[in-house]
Protein backbone atom coordinates (compact mmCIF):
# COMPACT_ATOMS: atom_id res chain seq x y z
CA UNK A 1 0.00 0.00 0.00
CA UNK A 2 2.86 2.34 1.01
CA UNK A 3 4.44 1.99 -2.25
CA UNK A 4 1.21 2.97 -4.51
CA UNK A 5 0.63 6.25 -2.24
CA UNK A 6 3.96 7.82 -2.70
CA UNK A 7 3.79 7.61 -6.98
CA UNK A 8 0.21 8.90 -6.37
CA UNK A 9 1.11 12.05 -4.62
CA UNK A 10 4.11 12.75 -6.28
CA UNK A 11 1.22 12.48 -9.65
CA UNK A 12 -1.51 14.24 -7.99
CA UNK A 13 1.34 17.34 -7.20
CA UNK A 14 2.54 17.25 -10.68
CA UNK A 15 -1.04 17.49 -12.33
CA UNK A 16 -1.99 20.00 -9.52
CA UNK A 17 1.32 22.14 -11.01
CA UNK A 18 0.38 21.67 -13.92
CA UNK A 19 -3.40 22.85 -13.91
CA UNK A 20 -1.90 26.46 -11.87
CA UNK A 21 0.75 26.86 -14.49
CA UNK A 22 -1.32 26.52 -17.42
CA UNK A 23 -3.48 29.72 -16.91
CA UNK A 24 -6.97 31.00 -17.92
CA UNK A 25 -7.92 28.35 -21.03
CA UNK A 26 -10.80 31.47 -21.55
CA UNK A 27 -8.39 34.43 -21.77
CA UNK A 28 -6.92 32.90 -25.20
CA UNK A 29 -8.27 33.70 -28.83
CA UNK A 30 -8.27 30.60 -31.31
CA UNK A 31 -4.25 31.24 -32.55
CA UNK A 32 -3.36 30.88 -28.92
CA UNK A 33 -2.32 34.04 -28.12
CA UNK A 34 -3.17 35.11 -24.11
CA UNK A 35 -4.60 38.19 -23.48
CA UNK A 36 -5.73 38.67 -27.17
CA UNK A 37 -9.57 37.48 -26.60
CA UNK A 38 -10.47 40.61 -25.47
CA UNK A 39 -9.09 43.81 -27.19
CA UNK A 40 -10.62 46.44 -25.58
CA UNK A 41 -8.72 45.40 -22.52
CA UNK A 42 -5.79 46.51 -24.15
CA UNK A 43 -6.64 49.56 -24.67
CA UNK A 44 -8.27 50.34 -21.35
CA UNK A 45 -4.06 50.72 -19.64
CA UNK A 46 -3.72 53.40 -21.86
CA UNK A 47 -6.68 55.21 -20.87
CA UNK A 48 -6.11 54.80 -17.17
CA UNK A 49 -2.68 56.01 -17.83
CA UNK A 50 -4.04 59.04 -19.15
CA UNK A 51 -6.93 59.67 -16.72
CA UNK A 52 -3.85 59.31 -13.94
CA UNK A 53 -1.86 62.35 -16.01
CA UNK A 54 -5.01 64.53 -16.37
CA UNK A 55 -5.41 63.97 -12.14
CA UNK A 56 -1.86 65.15 -11.96
CA UNK A 57 -1.98 67.92 -14.82
CA UNK A 58 -5.80 68.76 -12.78
CA UNK A 59 -4.04 69.46 -9.40
CA UNK A 60 -1.04 71.19 -10.46
CA UNK A 61 -3.28 73.87 -12.35
CA UNK A 62 -5.44 74.19 -9.01
CA UNK A 63 -3.31 73.88 -6.03
CA UNK A 64 -0.86 76.30 -5.51
CA UNK A 65 2.55 75.72 -3.85
CA UNK A 66 4.25 71.68 -3.13
CA UNK A 67 0.70 70.51 -2.66
CA UNK A 68 0.20 70.50 -6.34
CA UNK A 69 3.61 68.64 -6.92
CA UNK A 70 2.51 65.67 -8.82
CA UNK A 71 4.72 63.33 -6.11
CA UNK A 72 2.50 65.12 -3.25
CA UNK A 73 -0.61 64.31 -4.99
CA UNK A 74 0.20 60.77 -5.57
CA UNK A 75 1.39 60.31 -2.34
CA UNK A 76 -1.06 62.10 -0.51
CA UNK A 77 -3.81 60.48 -2.12
CA UNK A 78 -2.45 57.45 -1.62
CA UNK A 79 -1.95 58.17 2.66
CA UNK A 80 -5.27 59.53 2.52
CA UNK A 81 -6.88 56.22 0.88
CA UNK A 82 -4.93 53.71 3.32
CA UNK A 83 -6.09 55.84 6.48
CA UNK A 84 -9.44 55.04 4.55
CA UNK A 85 -8.65 51.81 4.72
CA UNK A 86 -7.78 51.36 8.15
CA UNK A 87 -4.28 50.58 6.95
CA UNK A 88 -3.05 52.80 9.04
CA UNK A 89 0.76 51.21 9.73
CA UNK A 90 1.22 51.19 5.88
CA UNK A 91 -0.46 55.12 5.50
CA UNK A 92 2.47 55.79 8.22
CA UNK A 93 5.33 54.88 5.88
CA UNK A 94 4.08 56.38 3.35
CA UNK A 95 3.13 59.51 4.94
CA UNK A 96 7.30 59.17 5.84
CA UNK A 97 7.45 59.26 2.32
CA UNK A 98 5.49 62.17 1.99
CA UNK A 99 7.31 64.18 4.62
CA UNK A 100 10.48 63.51 2.60
CA UNK A 101 10.08 65.53 -0.55
CA UNK A 102 8.56 68.13 1.22
CA UNK A 103 4.99 67.70 0.71
CA UNK A 104 2.89 69.64 3.16
CA UNK A 105 1.29 67.46 5.75
CA UNK A 106 -1.41 69.74 6.53
CA UNK A 107 -3.28 69.17 2.71
CA UNK A 108 -3.17 65.38 4.21
CA UNK A 109 -5.29 66.17 7.25
CA UNK A 110 -7.43 68.71 5.39
CA UNK A 111 -8.02 66.25 2.69
CA UNK A 112 -8.97 62.99 5.32
CA UNK A 113 -11.45 65.75 6.83
CA UNK A 114 -13.11 66.48 3.96
CA UNK A 115 -13.37 62.73 2.70
CA UNK A 116 -15.03 61.88 6.28
CA UNK A 117 -17.68 64.34 5.12
CA UNK A 118 -18.98 62.59 2.43
CA UNK A 119 -18.02 58.94 4.15
CA UNK A 120 -21.90 58.71 3.47
CA UNK A 121 -21.31 58.83 -0.24
CA UNK A 122 -19.04 56.68 -0.84
CA UNK A 123 -19.69 53.40 -1.77
CA UNK A 124 -17.36 50.37 -0.49
CA UNK A 125 -18.24 48.47 -3.21
CA UNK A 126 -16.93 50.22 -5.92
CA UNK A 127 -13.23 51.25 -5.29
CA UNK A 128 -13.64 53.74 -8.28
CA UNK A 129 -15.99 56.00 -5.66
CA UNK A 130 -13.61 56.26 -2.77
CA UNK A 131 -10.41 57.68 -5.58
CA UNK A 132 -12.72 60.27 -7.48
CA UNK A 133 -13.72 61.58 -3.99
CA UNK A 134 -10.60 61.67 -2.30
CA UNK A 135 -8.87 63.34 -5.91
CA UNK A 136 -11.79 65.69 -5.53
CA UNK A 137 -11.13 65.86 -1.98
CA UNK A 138 -7.46 66.70 -2.45
CA UNK A 139 -8.26 69.48 -5.05
CA UNK A 140 -10.87 71.19 -3.14
CA UNK A 141 -10.55 70.19 1.18
CA UNK A 142 -12.98 72.47 1.67
CA UNK A 143 -15.47 70.69 -0.09
CA UNK A 144 -18.79 69.92 1.75
CA UNK A 145 -21.43 67.26 0.42
CA UNK A 146 -24.73 68.93 -0.69
CA UNK A 147 -26.74 66.29 0.83
CA UNK A 148 -25.92 67.35 4.40
CA UNK A 149 -25.65 70.74 3.68
CA UNK A 150 -29.43 71.17 2.58
CA UNK A 151 -30.63 68.28 5.27
CA UNK A 152 -29.23 70.69 8.14
CA UNK A 153 -31.77 73.25 8.17
CA UNK A 154 -30.92 77.38 9.03
CA UNK A 155 -31.36 78.24 12.42
CA UNK A 156 -34.73 80.26 12.51
CA UNK A 157 -34.27 83.72 12.93
CA UNK A 158 -37.51 85.52 15.04
CA UNK A 159 -39.58 83.42 17.47
CA UNK A 160 -42.78 84.03 15.12
CA UNK A 161 -41.36 82.31 12.20
CA UNK A 162 -42.98 79.16 10.79
CA UNK A 163 -40.87 75.91 12.30
CA UNK A 164 -42.40 74.14 9.04
CA UNK A 165 -40.85 76.45 6.21
CA UNK A 166 -37.08 75.78 6.31
CA UNK A 167 -38.01 72.00 7.06
CA UNK A 168 -40.24 71.77 3.50
CA UNK A 169 -37.71 74.49 1.74
CA UNK A 170 -34.45 71.31 2.47
CA UNK A 171 -36.97 68.11 1.68
CA UNK A 172 -36.61 67.01 -1.68
CA UNK A 173 -40.01 67.56 -3.83
CA UNK A 174 -42.37 64.56 -3.55
CA UNK A 175 -44.84 65.23 -5.81
CA UNK A 176 -46.99 68.36 -7.32
CA UNK A 177 -49.54 68.99 -5.41
CA UNK A 178 -53.14 69.00 -6.03
CA UNK A 179 -55.00 72.15 -6.95
CA UNK A 180 -57.08 73.54 -4.10
CA UNK A 181 -60.90 72.85 -4.55
CA UNK A 182 -62.25 76.11 -5.77
CA UNK A 183 -64.79 77.36 -3.34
Amino acid sequence: MRYLAIPGLALLIGIGSAVAQSGDVHAQDPNGKPGAANPAQAADPTKENQRKTDEFVEATQAINGPAGNPECVWLGRRVVRLMWLDDLDTAFRHLDLYDRFGCPGGHVQATFRCLTRFGGQIDPKVAETLNSRIHACWINPAAQPQAAAAATPPAPTTAGSSAGAPAAAAAPPAAAPAPAPAK
